[in-house]
């Protein structure tokens, strides 16, 4: 039952002693390195493991609306396999939580075809369609920013962050793109109190999500409720 609560996983197969480190969904290259220097010396040779998408970047989106009760944020439900087998793991500080589903925002990868800054906008608008159901146009989207590595001591991916305002737009059912991954994928809407409440008691660990939220308060006027619009977008 595709529409069933998902509750755990079920490893079928560890292939991990038989797989290429070049196939897959993470591409990782283990290289043997050393550092050259300004006089012309070498350090020694050291390993480094580097972790590659098949597609480098990604975007985030921040979807925003004027409610009720002020400024709302669209968070989702993701399924993280990643993050759930933790718990085969002993971590340093335990957290006594399950992490098979995290809350976050609405991102995806960047296609080859999403060229330069329009190509971010254009991902960021096929994301809003493809995971929260609302039709944007481009110039609705504003960037919040560079790019940010996620973590750049093993990971080349950079994350580009938008925000898009949906007030008084109504959804379509999401469509997705139609893999297991998504199943559970549930949105909803936070008000500021609580996106800030959730993510200072770790309710929402996803760095993307608070990141993104920083950035965009700290554009709006003091005392305001005005928000930002693509116009006044940050260059990269």
């Amino acid at each position: 039952m595709a529409n069933a609560l998902v509750t755990d996983l079920d490893v079928v197969e560890d292939f991990t002693a038989t797989g290429r480190c070049d196939e897959g969904f993470l591409h990782i290259r283990r290289l043997r390195v050393r550092n050259l220097r300004a006089d012309g010396s070498k350090s020694d040779v050291y390993r480094v493991d580097v972790v590659d998408r098949p597609r480098l970047d990604a975007v985030a989106v921040l979807l925003f609306r004027r409610g009720d009760q002020g400024l709302e944020f669209l968070t989702r439900q993701n399924l993280r396999p990643a993050a759930h087998f933790r718990h085969e793991k002993v971590p340093n500080v335990p957290d006594g939580r399950s992490h098979l589903f995290c809350e976050e925002i609405v991102a995806g990868l960047l296609e080859t075809t999403d060229q330069g800054l329009p190509g971010v906008r254009q991902r960021a608008v096929e994301e809003t369609f493809e995971e929260a159901g609302f039709r944007v146009p481009l110039e609705a989207v504003a960037l919040l920013g560079p790019p940010f590595f996620v973590a750049p001591g093993i990971i080349s991916e950079k994350i580009f962050l938008t925000a898009v305002d949906v007030t008084g737009l109504v959804p379509a059912v999401p469509e997705g793109d139609g893999s297991p991954l998504e199943e559970g994928g549930a949105t909803w809407w936070r008000t500021l109190a609580s996106l800030e409440s959730a993510l200072f008691d770790g309710t929402i660990q996803d760095a993307k999500t608070e990141l993104a939220l920083r950035r965009f308060l700290a554009r709006q006027p003091a005392s305001s409720s005005v928000v930002i619009s693509a116009s006044t977008s940050v260059s990269v």
